[in-house]
């Protein structure tokens, strides 16, 4: 149970998360993020710890190449949804995509543009710039679509999902800017 959101911009991804995580009780201590930096990603996990953690802390993520930019949905399909599962299959992460119940999702975000990936390893998109994952995600993005800011947006999360709970972090990442060519 968690609540994690991310927001669009045409200039790069903003994300926050809570910090509470909850198995068969409440935990609450700085070393469990919610949100890690693995080189150029921002990655953000809810749902089974196994799965987040192998993700955020043994994955080790493909960089993309100067043709994997030009279309990084394509990249996250064909390149780094096999190297998720190639990880989990080596961590001997079992799970059934098929169980109606929700294993885990994963926010990733790379060059400044966030991708949600489902527990099946769908990769999905949304063109209004609003993402969530976790227990109270729903009322944090009703407030982002109700002119919240995302701090705030957290907070409403927290006073109404018993999963969700402060502190907050945010996280930011830029889109990387061209570089102009030197005129001589």
């Amino acid at each position: 149970m968690t609540t994690i959101v991310a927001i669009q911009y045409a200039d790069g991804v903003l994300m926050g998360s809570d910090s509470l995580v909850t198995a068969d009780k409440k935990y609450s201590h700085p070393k469990m993020c919610k949100v890690t930096t693995t080189g150029p990603y921002l990655i953000a996990g809810s749902g089974e710890v196994a799965a987040c953690d192998i993700v955020q802390h043994i994955w080790e993520p493909p960089i993309p190449t100067v043709a994997d930019k030009k279309d990084l949905y394509h990249f996250m399909i064909s390149v780094i949804i096999p190297s998720m599962k190639k990880c989990f299959k080596e961590n001997e992460y079992k799970w059934d995509a098929d169980d109606d119940e929700t294993k885990f999702a994963f926010l990733i975000a790379i060059e400044g543009e966030v991708f949600e990936i489902a527990d099946d390893l769908s990769v999905c998109l949304d063109a209004a710039g609003f993402y969530g994952i976790g227990s109270g995600s729903s009322l944090a993005l009703g407030a982002l679509k109700a002119q919240a800011e995302l701090p705030m947006a957290l907070q409403i999360a927290s006073e109404i999902d018993p999963y969700t709970a402060p502190p907050f972090t945010f996280h930011t990442q830029k889109k990387p800017t061209l570089k102009k060519k030197a005129v001589k």
